[in-house]
């Protein structure tokens, strides 16, 4: 976070910011029109945005969000709003703190693994036993899966499966037997 007292340009900025609102004579006897407000107060506020969430497009989107509020809730001439300054720099605050929320969010969001789904015709043509055969190789270690497929399906030694594998061989001779003892107890000795 950036100290304010450290920066006199940025310390100098927010006092502006404040002495807008802050009233320094007599109250007005009604506050500006919409109209005039936002074309004297959004460059002001989209600078706060902007130190608050860090992205011009979104602290544009933030003031013009709040504007839009204020017009739908209170009017043109914004009637019963006294201190008009004061409502959009909470505005603009909050809504600057929902859209960081939503950013976290949208950041921390993991979208789940795409599962593999078999072809139609796959599922037509395996046998029963076939099918078992392979949700039970689904349930072994990515590691126990590479080393069985390796010997049986492509018929490779140990000391080639070690090689592919950049293992040792007692390594594919330990995983080849833990997953053989996981197969058969899964399936049933047959």
């Amino acid at each position: 976070m950036i100290s304010v007292l450290r920066f006199p340009p940025l310390l100098a900025w927010f006092r502006g910011l404040s002495a807008g609102v802050r009233a320094t004579g007599p109250a007005p006897q009604s506050p500006p029109a919409i109209n005039e407000l936002y074309h004297s107060r959004r460059l002001s506020l989209v600078r706060l945005a902007v130190l608050l969430v860090d992205d011009l497009a979104t602290a544009e989107d933030v003031v013009q969000d709040v504007f839009t509020a204020l017009y739908r809730r209170h009017g043109p001439q914004l009637r019963g709003v006294t201190d008009p300054n004061a409502y959009l720099i909470t505005g603009v605050t909050n809504a600057a703190r929902s859209a960081l929320r939503r950013r976290r969010t949208a950041r921390a969001y993991v979208p789940p693994e795409a599962g593999v789904n078999p072809a139609a015709e796959d599922e037509a043509l395996l046998g029963e036993s076939d099918r078992e055969m392979l949700r039970a190789l689904r349930g072994l270690t990515a590691r126990q899966r590479q080393v069985l497929v390796l010997r049986y399906w492509s018929e490779l030694s140990e000391g080639e499966i070690a090689e592919t594998l950049r293992v040792s061989r007692g390594t594919v001779k330990s995983t080849a037997h833990r997953a053989l003892a996981i197969l058969r107890e899964r399936l049933g000795e047959r």
